[in-house]
């Protein structure tokens, strides 16, 4: 079987890199005629015109599609939870922290679920949003192994620039997607991530090999559940639709701004200061809370409860005519279904090890004005998490645009660091040593 990475074999590998590159430049500037557009592989100069043509970003960061939350319970639902175990028996033998590759697994719309392996890999790939919850699809991110085995429903290796995101050009993968044993829809996909070792041959076969294996588990497990199950009873019930998708964006926004999203439509309502601390304070305090901890929270220790009425009977009119899921409950006042926050999405990119995506989704600090104790706390602990982030674990790249941001530019130590990262001939040194002398004299 011949390698996958380029359909030219009169030339080096590295020729082979530098012809890709220069084409990927001329098909993303729209000159799809380009001649050297012949020397990529049809496959991969396809899905670059797919690509393309849905206006894909050639350097933007997947979406989130799934914030914590939402991920933990669509795991412990998603068919392929239970053959979890094998997949890792299979991909990741021995250590996984030390495996040198990345075994990810998302759904049929191309969501990563699990995403597990190389510790030090899983910290660089997750700049480029590599990780749990986020969107891989052919849509979100153009050509890459999962995106593109899920659109053509078969396994698929891409190598290095034959990415469609630059971001992703130092990376190969392998991809095969799962299907479900009867029915032969696409279940998931399984996907491997590294260096050019994940794209050969060897690497296909096995992650094939990997995905026959699933579904011919997954069938077994269905014949021995039929054999000792008596049938369920009917359902006498309709099942529940789906409660509305809200999203309250705080970072940066004096007024919040609260985006409802429900049968295909969305709906955005601006909210007054009072009204977006206390849609905080509840979307962060998910249990619920008593009227006297709210109005601490919101208005001040001390504060009586009956400060605090009159706003939630106005809360919930504006909430009634928008989404009256998020109608606040009393006794204790609390959220019945879930709200997300984009404040909360940045700390749980964080926690994943997505520095570069935390902080591009950073757009200022929690309700900058607003002087409620709960938002204050919230500020100061989503700046504290980003700022130890971004000192510890961070690469130089993603340091340097931190220090860019209000909350890095007058930060000597994280300055200095960078100064350590940088190579001793980077131009960039210079700028860094004025910024450092001047908060010294400042």
């Amino acid at each position: 079987m011949s390698s996958s990475w380029s359909a030219s074999r009169d030339v080096s590998a590295e020729a082979s890199r530098l012809i890709i590159e220069r084409a990927h430049e001329e098909l993303v500037a729209g000159n799809l005629e380009d001649r050297r557009l012949e020397h990529v592989r049809p496959l991969v100069r396809d899905s670059w015109e797919r690509s393309w043509r849905q206006r894909v970003g050639a350097e933007g960061l997947p979406p989130l599609a799934l914030d914590a939350e939402e991920l933990e319970r669509y795991r412990l639902e998603h068919p392929l939870a239970d053959a979890m175990a094998m997949i890792r028996g299979l991909l990741l033998p021995g250590d996984p922290a030390a495996s040198g590759v990345i075994v990810a697994v998302g759904d049929h719309a191309g969501r990563l679920l699990w995403v597990e392996g190389d510790l030090d890999k899983r910290v660089l790939s997750g700049e480029m949003g590599f990780v749990a919850g986020a969107d891989w699809s052919e849509d979100a991110v153009g050509t890459s192994a999962p995106g593109t085995a899920l659109q053509l429903g078969e396994s698929v290796q891409i190598h290095q620039a034959e990415h469609y995101n630059r971001l992703v050009h130092p990376w190969s993968c392998t991809a095969a997607p799962v299907l479900d044993p009867e029915t032969k829809r696409i279940l998931g996909v399984i996907d491997v991530t590294g260096g050019p070792e994940v794209a050969t041959p060897q690497a296909r076969l096995l992650v094939d090999a990997t995905a026959r294996a699933v579904e011919s588990e997954l069938l077994v497990a269905r014949l021995r559940a039929r054999s000792t199950t008596a049938p369920p009873p009917p359902r006498r019930h309709a099942r529940k639709a789906t409660p509305t998708r809200a999203m309250l964006r705080v970072l940066g926004r004096d007024r919040a701004r609260l985006e409802i999203f429900a049968d295909d439509a969305e709906s955005v309502v601006e909210l007054s200061a009072r009204h977006a601390e206390i849609l905080l304070m509840l979307a962060t305090h998910r249990q619920g809370m008593s009227a006297d901890r709210l109005a601490e929270l919101v208005y001040g220790e001390g504060a009586s409860p009956d400060t605090l009425r009159p706003e939630m009977v106005r809360l919930r009119k504006v909430l009634q005519a928008t989404a009256p899921e998020l109608v606040p409950e009393s006794r204790p006042y609390r959220l019945g279904v879930p709200l997300e926050t984009d404040a909360h999405n940045v700390l749980s990119l964080l926690d994943r090890g997505a520095h570069r995506v935390a902080l591009s989704s950073y757009r200022g600090p929690v309700l900058p004005e607003s002087t409620a104790p709960g938002v204050e706390e919230m500020r100061a602990g989503i700046r504290a998490a980003l700022r130890e982030a971004m000192l510890t674990e961070a690469s130089v790249d993603v340091l340097l645009a931190y220090a860019d941001i209000p909350e890095g530019a007058e930060d000597e130590e994280a300055l200095r660091l960078c100064l350590e990262m940088l190579p001793a001939r980077s131009p960039r040194r210079t700028g860094l040593v004025s910024r450092i002398e001047k908060l010294q004299r400042d």
